[in-house]
């Protein structure tokens, strides 16, 4: 099952599939993949992109060490005092072509993989969500609800780097 996730149309629309324990989502950029691997690796970059502005959400605290073995923190503020924390694991750091990292927020994390293929100045993106049952798949299938509009921030982003 493939879904668009932005009208027809769309320069450079965000596609979704389903697997048996997995999400896939797939986009190209008109950027170069080391461009791209910068605004996923750089915490100063990658603030300025990730949250969805739809979303209501503040980003309070980000840390990424991106190396093996390295962690992220990414702290939410919910309102009402109430906070979120998304953290995990590095996994593999292969710059400029793939990034994969571990979520363990809780029991049903995922491992999720960034692979970036570059052709003619523009990159195209891979990001697998891989779960570990499909129970837990379809307990966080809303997860990557977020990324059209996040990658159309990052595209935003990226046009302001070249």
């Amino acid at each position: 099952m493939v879904e668009r996730s932005e009208p027809a149309g769309t320069k450079n629309p965000t596609t979704a599939e389903r697997g048996e324990r997995a999400v896939i989502v797939s986009r190209t950029f008109d950027a170069p993949a080391r461009l791209v691997w910068e605004a996923w690796t750089r915490p100063e970059l990658f603030r300025r992109w990730w949250v969805p502005k739809s979303s209501g959400l503040a980003l309070l605290s980000l840390e990424q060490d991106v190396r093996v073995g390295g962690g992220y923190r990414l702290v939410f503020d919910l309102g009402d005092s109430k906070t979120m924390a998304f953290f995990g694991k590095y996994v593999e750091v292969t710059p400029p072509s793939r990034l994969s990292w571990t979520n363990e927020e809780s029991e049903d994390g995922a491992v999720t993989t960034v692979t970036l293929e570059e052709k003619d100045g523009r990159t195209h993106l891979t990001l697998t969500e891989a779960y570990p049952t499909r129970d837990a798949l379809d307990r966080n299938i809303g997860s990557t609800d977020g990324l059209p509009e996040q990658f159309e921030q990052l595209d935003a982003l990226l046009a302001t780097l070249g």
